[in-house]
């Protein structure tokens, strides 16, 4: 089959897009896998399709039923290996310019079912793209994280986990975002471990489907600094799920205040958190159209 896609790039992470709402997309994992890779195939970080909106009933509903309706459904699948995932900040910035270049919609608001709750998407005057992200969830059943055993400190009564990384102590804030987020405060990102702590942490026996690993550097209290290691995808140029949960961990913790600018290697990111919904605002950039044979 000839399929046609987008590429397209939030603050540097990188994603391939789809259109299924003309006509139904039902691609296997291994079509998807070849998809995202960067040397036999397009390359992206993650698969994004666009659908129509669900059915009611046919989709986890985030919201009242007395809420809005949605105006398309929205799947994510890493690009490394397939595998549908939960929650892309970046990719979601992404979706809201696509289908308004695409003429989908000529809506600068729109609200997106993903497998697991509603996102509202806002283009701004600017060209950026605000997320409304949803709540954070502190609940260790949530990402999920087993603290059996476990002592944590706590700064500011918010809690600080110890991993045992062979020998050593690394402590860490864990917190869903609609997926699962280990953060860890460094000095200076630039000298973090990285590429030996975020895989030892992502796949910790203590996180049963692993998780997201996002390295903190405060600046001030109004600025970030943020190297994340993905799930599955090792470390990308940005996280718009671990920029939110990275500043949320750093408001609980009592470091930043409750609008940061956050720059990650790809691009600067603005999270805003007053305790309810965590907004985000960033940039969402079109690469080019091709297409491809599966």
């Amino acid at each position: 089959m000839r399929l046609r896609f987008t590429k397209m790039h939030g603050a540097g992470n990188d994603f391939v897009v789809l259109d299924g709402t003309r006509e139904p997309l039902n691609l296997s994992t291994a079509q998807l896998a070849h998809l995202g890779d960067r040397r036999f195939g397009v390359g992206a970080d993650q698969i994004l399709l666009v659908e129509p909106p669900p059915v009611t009933g046919d989709a986890p509903q985030a919201s009242p039923d007395t809420a809005p309706p949605v105006d398309f459904r929205y799947r994510i699948f890493n690009g490394a290996t397939g595998a549908e995932v939960e929650h892309c900040g970046n990719g979601a910035r992404c979706f809201v310019r696509y289908v308004r270049e695409h003429g989908l919609t000529s809506a600068r608001h729109v609200r997106v079912q993903t497998v697991n709750r509603v996102l509202e998407l806002t283009e701004q005057p600017d060209g950026r793209v605000t997320v409304d992200m949803g709540e954070p969830d502190f609940a260790p059943a949530a990402l999920p994280f087993e603290p059996q055993g476990l002592t944590p400190r706590l700064e500011n009564g918010f809690e600080f986990w110890p991993l045992d990384l062979g020998g050593r102590t690394v402590e860490a804030a864990v917190l869903s975002m609609g997926n699962p987020h280990a953060v860890v405060r460094v000095a200076d990102v630039d000298a973090a471990p990285v590429g030996a702590d975020g895989p030892a942490i992502e796949s910790h026996p203590r996180f049963a489907r692993r998780v997201n690993v996002g390295f903190l550097q405060v600046v001030s209290r109004g600025e970030a600094r943020l190297r994340v290691y993905e799930r599955d995808a090792g470390e990308t140029l940005a996280c718009g799920t671990g920029a939110c949960a990275a500043v949320v961990a750093g408001i609980r913790a009592g470091w930043l205040d409750p609008r940061v600018d956050v720059a990650l290697r790809g691009g600067t990111l603005t999270i805003e958190w007053q305790g309810g919904h965590v907004l985000m605002t960033g940039p969402a950039e079109t690469v080019y159209e091709g297409e491809i044979e599966l």
